[in-house]
């Protein structure tokens, strides 16, 4: 890794605090973990740190998982304020959601950052297509999921959201507007579904980077120590902010403007794929 100058410093610093801004804000308004924000910024200051090409990926993951822990508790206290968190579908994800984080996790253990890189690319835009021609239904239908279904979205929320470092909530919110919740409590419960994948994930991304021996500057295995206290103070306060907001605006409007954030930060992230 270079010695980074205090300018270089100062700037990578200030880059985090203006990335936490709108990241925690997105995190309380969607009910996502704001890893779709994070990771990509972390992703651009390891690199431009100079940590090892092949774990700057991991590193910006696990570290964004450390992020989202505080971050989503903040958010789903808040949701939970104005009665839009179901703790029952939360319980009945909770085994199922683990499971695929940990199997995530050790995919993307065994990935390098290339192909991790793509991994997270494709997911991204299929999310972003999705969100951007998502209908709005008129009435929501009879809630009703059952345990085969639980298992299947669970699982496959996990497993997608450990190896990109997110909550899991632009696929959990879907599949909970799907089976029937509104989309108040389809977001409140998908924030507090993802609280528990950024829980497993952190876990397994520190565990699986001293697996490793990555052995990276001030972090313990994948999980950068300074880029963890600089963000989850800043984006704790704005999920407060987000999660309010997020009761008082059109939010299938603002689905639609998160879907080309998200074609955006997809395109990036191909370039980066391919200048690799």
């Amino acid at each position: 890794m270079d010695i980074l100058s205090q300018s270089e410093i100062i700037y990578l610093v200030l880059i985090m605090i203006a990335t936490a801004i709108p990241a925690g804000f997105a995190a309380g308004l969607f009910g996502i973990g704001g890893g779709l924000v994070t990771v990509p910024i972390l992703f651009y200051i390891f690199s431009f740190s100079g940590i090892e090409t092949a774990y700057v990926m991991h590193l910006a993951v696990g570290t964004s998982f450390g992020i989202i822990i505080p971050t989503s508790t903040v958010s789903v206290l808040t949701h939970h304020q104005h009665k839009a968190v179901d703790f029952n579908i939360v319980k009945g994800f909770g085994f199922f959601v683990a499971t695929g984080v940990i199997l995530g996790t050790i995919f993307a253990a065994s990935l390098e950052t290339k192909p991790l890189i793509l991994f997270f690319t494709i997911i991204v835009y299929v999310l972003a297509f999705y969100l951007l021609f998502l209908k709005e239904k008129e009435t929501n239908i009879e809630i009703k999921i059952g345990l085969f279904s639980k298992a299947i979205s669970g699982i496959v929320s996990g497993f997608i959201s450990a190896p990109m470092g997110i909550g899991g909530a632009v696929m959990n919110v879907p599949i909970l507007k799907f089976f029937g919740y509104p989309i108040n409590k389809a977001i409140g419960s998908a924030a507090a579904i993802g609280f528990i994948i950024a829980l497993f994930g952190a876990g397994g991304f520190l565990i699986s980077g001293s697996y490793l021996e990555a052995d990276l500057p001030l972090s313990i295995g994948f999980l950068n120590i300074p880029a963890f206290l600089v963000f989850f103070p800043i984006t704790a306060f704005m999920a407060r902010l987000g999660a309010k907001a997020s009761h008082k605006v059109d939010k299938m409007r603002m689905t639609k403007y998160f879907g080309l954030f998200l074609i955006v930060i997809g395109t990036r992230f191909l370039y980066e794929y391919f200048k690799i």
